[in-house]
């Protein structure tokens, strides 16, 4: 995922200006806890003065449920049997067979000739992906599709424990991968990860399947181009085997994508009006990637400078933020969505024009970004890199 999740993954509109916003100072207000909180029971502040939660009517409750049947036809298609799945090892040396250290050695000389920047980036996609608790835990507590008991046989929650099986390899190859590169500090990548899963997430999807899937299908659609460009950028590098394993988790990427659009368009064609009343309230809150909350015990603007790093190599910017929420608007027709209510068609009107207003601001963070610092990255043993 980047639920980067990319991963996923992962630029936020931190860079866009937003930054001095309230809305924003939530990973600084995490933070300030971590340093605050001197034993294991940590009592986690709360980054919002009001948070919403269980926001969705009864019907439309009642439309999830209504739905089992069709997520079983039309949305477990797009997972695989666990037979029939790559799996890390298929893209790492066997540590069993007698050319174990001499394919390590490969792999580090290989890994040489790549810069520190791009380690930056694949070091902050991996921790994405390895939050992988979080965000299964933010959708079993969706109203309508909660996995009850942690093993329900309806058809979303067996859609949620596969997705997030699927999405486990994604981390675990990476997280193999650099430790075996020699390239960057794992202790400081491990505190890091602990770090995320311990501060949680709250994406203000207020417990509403409707916010939520279109949360995911956004991010989803967000990793599957960072992973993407990794792959192109490993390749450019020299690294066809590293360019390999970022491509790979890119294809799985796009397959959950593709589910969770699914979901949002059968909405739109059941709801339309509370649909695109969600996708509206949606944008408004921005999508804040699942790694917004990134601290590794030194830098309190992790994330923010991950994501200028990836801004500046391409791997994934606002530039894509903003083509993403074109790709949805055209994909799921809202220009052409007809009988809504009057709140609905200013929803539409919202979400239509918004992509035009956020390119200014796309303009203007391009100018900011060419007189960005260049800072050390505990993740690469405090090397410098631009930002």
């Amino acid at each position: 995922m980047a639920l980067d999740l990319n991963p996923l993954l992962s630029f936020t509109f931190l860079q866009m200006g937003y930054h001095t916003s309230p809305k924003f100072s939530m990973a600084s207000t995490h933070r300030s806890v971590f340093r605050e909180v001197k034993n294991t029971k940590k009592t986690f502040s709360s980054p919002h003065k009001v948070q919403v939660t269980h926001s969705m009517p009864p019907h439309e409750i009642e439309i999830f449920k209504s739905m089992e049947n069709w997520v079983e036809e039309n949305v477990l298609i797009h997972l695989k049997p666990v037979e029939k799945c790559w799996q890390p090892q298929d893209f790492l040396p066997d540590p069993a067979s007698d050319g174990f250290h001499e394919r390590v050695e490969e792999l580090q000389e290989r890994a040489k000739g790549i810069p520190d920047d791009y380690f930056v980036v694949l070091v902050g996609d991996m921790i994405t992906e390895e939050a992988l608790p979080t965000y299964q835990t933010q959708i079993n507590i969706t109203d309508g599709i909660r996995d009850e008991t942690g093993a329900s046989p309806s058809s979303w929650a067996t859609w949620t424990r596969a997705w997030t099986a699927e999405e486990n390899r994604h981390g675990d190859l990476l997280n193999k991968y650099l430790y075996l590169s020699g390239r960057v500090d794992m202790k400081q990548i491990e505190k890091t990860i602990q770090y995320l899963i311990g501060a949680g997430m709250d994406a203000q999807n207020e417990n509403s399947p409707y916010l939520g899937y279109i949360y995911t299908s956004f991010q989803e659609r967000a990793t599957f181009i960072s992973h993407s460009n990794t792959a192109r950028l490993a390749k450019e590098h020299g690294d066809k085997s590293l360019a390999q394993i970022c491509g790979i988790i890119a294809s799985d990427e796009k397959r959950h994508e593709t589910a969770y659009t699914k979901i949002v368009e059968k909405l739109f064609e059941i709801d339309p009006n509370g649909t695109v009343l969600a996708f509206a309230d949606r944008m408004r809150k921005k999508i804040t990637m699942p790694g917004l909350l990134m601290y590794d015990g030194c830098d309190d603007d992790l994330f923010e400078h991950f994501s200028a790093v990836a801004q500046r190599l391409g791997v994934y910017t606002a530039k894509d933020y903003v083509d993403i929420l074109e790709f949805f608007v055209e994909r799921w027709n809202v220009e052409k969505l007809t009988g809504l209510s009057s709140e609905g068609r200013k929803a539409q009107d919202y979400v239509c024009g918004l992509a035009q207003r956020l390119r200014r601001l796309e303009e203007r963070a391009q100018e900011k970004a060419k007189q960005a610092p260049t800072i050390p990255f505990s993740w690469i043993f405090d090397r410098e890199v631009k930002l």
